[in-house]
């Protein structure tokens, strides 16, 4: 069945599914250190009460079957070990079938973990994941030549993500139409990375001219994916170029690295692999069921592509909960000032006493103190702290959680500490905490000189009161 494989992309298909199961280690890792304090049984939006009013139509998953916290774990750590096999290669040491079933598994545990994960869990990358992880069970192994239609479905979706972010952003914020995005977004994005402070302050011809540039790499280079060789790898390679620039830039979790992976799975490499290896022939069951997904992904993409179509464009979307084929899109609107909720607590007995004391609590990635400068966490995705910043968006966005938080930290809760950098209160927990909503800045070059900070900071308003602690645990009841 020679139609049916393109053995010379033998090593574009070892390329991605190394890569992809880099991705995969990075999300298990991610659930297993965070669960507890987010969704576990004692978290701010726990599981249990969750499945309680959630059919498994709605969220299938295996917790439906019986949920704790061991359980929990036990689920992410095999998700870790799984990853880790499978970036060593044993899927090559298996018969083609037990391959597929070794790809299979780590795409039912995340999707277990994805579809209680509630808020936490809501990101664009999440669905990515699945998506790509579905696709990548049926790629086959070293029994069998790279599938001409799996490699297809891998194009299809990269096309979606570039192509669905470009549009989201033409049709949403006018700042895309008239390039001038750039001249905020790195300062206001969810969470700056290291070099976020040097990207904003390069000139604003130059910005305006990345903008432009994106709209050519997501409006245009995508169809390039579709032509013959070598302008489809060219256009590959030119989308991996774009997002290397972006992982330079900010803390994008692993959106930015699944897709580069994705852009590699379309790159030629015969010039460097050279003549592929001999492959066995290719078992017609292999053939029936690579067909058959191909034809269930076709049927799947007819939502995807009438919201690409549609002026009420929506980003980020799936449209079934085994999360298949999904819409993707990022930053159809761009903030022109940073809000940042900064969180608090004091020891003293009455927290309105002129003189209190109030300690402010750090967190591992988003901005906090103003000599710190951001760190470069992606692909690990620091949960907590990307939704921080969409309470500085949005308080009724935060109001599910946020006091749940706040209590945890009343407690000196163990599981929740452990996602911040630093706790004020060592020893023992405050008798008060308070949010207080900061608007902050980049500073410029000279106010980095005189004052060693990065950002600036001016208070706006209270964004919750001070609180204590006088029923505790009362909301987990």
């Amino acid at each position: 069945m020679e139609w049916f494989t393109e053995p010379g992309y033998w090593l574009a298909r070892l390329v991605f599914q190394r890569a992809l199961a880099v991705v995969y280690l990075v999300a298990f890792l991610s659930a297993a250190l965070q669960f507890r304090a987010l969704i576990g049984e004692r978290g701010m939006l726990p599981v249990p009460r969750f499945l309680a009013r959630v059919p498994w139509r709605r969220a299938p998953t295996l917790f439906q079957l019986r949920y704790s916290d061991g359980l929990f774990a036990a689920v992410a750590w095999t998700g870790v070990l799984l990853s880790a096999a499978l970036l060593g290669g044993v899927d090559g040491l298996l018969p083609l079938w037990a391959a597929m079933l070794l790809w299979a598994v780590p795409w039912v545990l995340y999707l277990s973990i994805v579809n209680v994960g509630q808020t936490w869990y809501s990101f664009g990358w999440e669905s990515l994941l699945l998506e790509v992880g579905f696709l990548a069970v049926f790629l086959g192994n070293d029994e069998v030549g790279p599938p001409v239609l799996a490699l297809f479905l891998l194009r299809w979706v990269l096309f979606r993500v570039e192509f669905g972010a470009g549009l989201i952003k033409m049709r949403g914020d006018r700042c895309w139409r008239d390039l001038t995005c750039l001249y905020y977004h790195h300062e206001t994005q969810p969470m700056p990375g290291p070099l976020s402070w040097f990207f904003h302050r390069l000139p604003r011809p130059l910005h305006r001219v990345e903008v432009a540039a994106n709209h050519v790499t997501q409006l245009v280079v995508p169809f390039l994916l579709f032509t013959p060789q070598p302008v489809a790898s060219g256009a590959a390679a030119l989308m991996a170029l774009t997002q290397l620039w972006l992982i330079l830039s900010g803390n994008f979790a692993w959106l930015n690295w699944l897709t580069v992976a994705l852009a590699l799975s379309a790159i030629d490499w015969t010039p460097l692999a050279g003549a592929p290896p001999a492959f066995a022939g290719t078992p017609v069951w292999y053939v029936v069921l690579v067909v058959g997904v191909t034809a269930l992904v076709a049927v799947r993409s007819y939502r995807p592509v009438r919201n690409l179509l549609s002026r009420r464009q929506i980003m980020n979307t799936s449209f079934d909960p085994l999360h298949l084929v999904n819409s993707y899109g990022a930053f159809g609107s761009i903030s022109r000032i940073r809000t940042e909720v900064v969180v608090e607590g004091t020891t003293e007995p009455v927290p309105s006493a002129a003189g209190a004391a109030w300690r402010e609590y750090g967190f591992k990635g988003k901005p906090g103190e103003l000599r710190r400068l951001s760190r470069q966490f992606a692909p690990y995705h620091l949960r907590l702290d990307w939704l921080m910043w969409f309470a500085g968006l949005s308080p009724a966005y935060a109001r599910p959680w946020f006091g749940p938080f706040l209590e945890r930290l009343l407690e000196n809760d163990r599981d929740t500490l452990r996602l911040l950098r630093h706790n004020p209160f060592p020893d023992a927990p405050p008798t008060y905490v308070r949010a207080r909503l900061y608007r902050y800045r980049f500073t410029t070059w000279r106010e980095l000189r005189d004052t060693g900070a990065w950002w600036h900071r001016t208070y706006v308003r209270e964004f919750w009161p001070p609180t204590r602690l006088d029923t505790p645990a009362a909301h987990r009841r």
